[in-house]
């Protein structure tokens, strides 16, 4: 290449820079969707295998188009259209999500049809766009370097080399400081300025028309509100928002933290220890139950996930002479929970970090009580549900300990949950799975299970403090009806099938 003319140098470099970039800003729009669909599909492996999937095929459409054009004689000219095109219709992706959100969610499509929809009315486009200009480059260069394995080599590496930038930058960086509309409208700035260099010797006619569709999309954003982020703070792991729940207490303010599409938990303004969702009552309740009254006052709890912190602040408000350890990933929700929710850590001690690897470095303690409610609607987290963590939580566990989890199921037959029970049997000699109510007809609820080596002999449980509640036992119906324990796997760190589990969520309505 040193041999080459200076402006043949030149050109061949701001081919591979272009490369380089669109290759980047491919995998950044990539990332970025994963962001833009959860807070209305969630985020789970069938989300990102609409994203991946989607975002393949028009690379892989766009690959082919850019080759046949570039045998027709495509030149710098259609490098730089496509570029500025592949830019707005990055800046349309925003566009599409006002439209096509309400349609989707007033549909009653299941979650995969859903992400699927979101990914492909959003994204292909732009994936296309933006695989053309590889093989158009590439053929370009060529025809200044005759060393066609150089050449051929250099561009594929570089636009591999893009992908890994843009994937690294995004997912580390971008999100979590820029938020991802801005990163999605930096990200199209990006691809116009790339265009400009290739309509030299152009009329001026294109650029200044693409320019005009720019602005003009632009004013049609800001119009559809499209560039107002639904999240308060966006981290590395969800999108999230504090949301006013008052209507859900029955006395003064109160608020919801939201976690992508979800609602994570309450807390009441002024009173710590009331417990708004039936779910988190009744785990307090299953603790009451489970210990003596002089023992209730000084439990050790350890928290797999805080998100709200509703139950570690219901504790330590109750009973201030408990501790509580909480693993809980995402620092992010400990920081909103703390400036939004009235929540205090200062005599909680938290680890940011996986409550895995929180387990292991704390190998020399006990605690009374484990709680697991780290599971976020469709995506759970395969680590935390197998018999090697029930290992693990049962080893961490005194004698008489409690272990309580939480999971969102389809009643009736929930296979997930018969599974979970079938698993933590393994290794406990009592697991019983509870529910607040008995629906009539299917939809999804939120189960809990309790393990511990002490039999619960209820059949029903009522609340002895807060509002006034009953849940019910259900392991016999549960064993009883449906799809039988011997069919159905112990989840292992090796063998997990959570999403065939859960397919009901997954391929109906209620997974929304």
């Amino acid at each position: 290449m040193s041999d080459l003319p200076g402006v043949q140098r030149y050109k061949l470099a701001w081919y591979a820079v272009t490369i380089f970039l669109s290759s980047a800003v491919l995998l950044v729009l990539e990332i970025t969707a994963g962001r833009l669909i959860a807070p209305y599909v969630g985020v789970s492996v069938y989300s990102w295998t609409s994203i991946i999937g989607v975002i393949l095929a028009g690379l892989s459409l766009g690959n082919w188009l850019g080759g046949v054009w570039a045998d027709r004689g495509a030149g710098e000219r259609e490098v730089g259209i496509t570029l500025a095109l592949a830019g707005l219709f990055s800046l349309l992706s925003l566009l599409a999500l006002t439209f096509v959100a309400p349609l989707i969610q007033s549909s009653g499509l299941d979650l995969i049809s859903a992400s699927f929809l979101y990914v492909l009315s959003m994204f292909f486009v732009p994936s296309v766009l933006l695989g053309i200009p590889t093989p158009l480059l590439t053929t370009l260069a060529l025809a200044l370097d005759s060393r066609a394995g150089h050449v051929v080599g250099r561009m594929h590496a570089l636009a591999a080399l893009g992908s890994i930038v843009g994937t690294f930058l995004t997912g580390y960086l971008l999100i979590q400081y820029f938020g991802s509309r801005n990163v999605i409208v930096a990200s199209a700035l990006l691809l116009f300025a790339l265009a400009i260099p290739f309509f030299r010797g152009v009329r001026k006619t294109a650029p200044v028309l693409i320019l005009s569709l720019a602005v003009f999309l632009s004013l049609l954003i800001v119009q559809r509100n499209g560039f107002a982020n639904p999240c308060e703070r966006e981290s590395n792991y969800f999108c999230l928002r504090v949301v006013d729940a008052s209507d859900s207490a029955p006395f003064g303010k109160a608020s919801a933290l939201i976690l992508d599409h979800l609602m994570h938990g309450i807390n009441h303004e002024s009173e710590p220890g009331m417990l708004i969702s039936p779910y988190v009552h009744l785990m307090d309740e299953l603790v009451l139950n489970h210990f003596a009254v002089e023992q209730v006052g000084k439990l050790d709890y350890f928290f797999a996930g805080g998100g709200s912190y509703t139950q570690p602040r219901s504790i330590k408000a109750e009973h201030p002479d408990s501790t509580v350890t909480v693993a809980e990933l995402d620092s992010a929700v400990t920081e909103l929970v703390e400036q939004k929710m009235s929540v205090s850590t200062a005599d909680m001690r938290i680890f940011h970090r996986d409550a895995r690897t929180v387990f292991n470095q704390l190998s020399d303690e006990r605690f009374d009580v484990v709680v697991t409610d780290a599971f976020h609607d469709v995506a759970i987290p395969y680590h935390l549900v197998t018999r090697e963590y029930a290992q693990l939580v049962k080893s961490r566990l005194e004698v008489d300990g409690l272990y309580l989890t939480n999971v969102i199921d389809v009643f009736p037959d929930p296979k997930m949950v018969k599974s979970m029970m079938k698993t933590l049997a393994t290794e406990f000699a009592h697991v019983d799975v509870w529910l607040d109510d008995i629906p009539q007809s299917q939809q999804r609820m939120t189960y809990v299970i309790a393990a511990s080596d002490k039999a619960n002999p209820r059949q029903s449980l009522l609340a002895s403090r807060g509002f006034e509640r009953q849940w019910f036992r259900i392991n016999e119906p549960l064993v009883a009806t449906g799809t039988q324990l011997d069919d159905l796997p112990v989840f292992t760190d090796d063998y997990v099938p959570v999403e065939r589990m859960i397919s009901r969520l997954l391929l109906t309505a209620e997974g929304l």
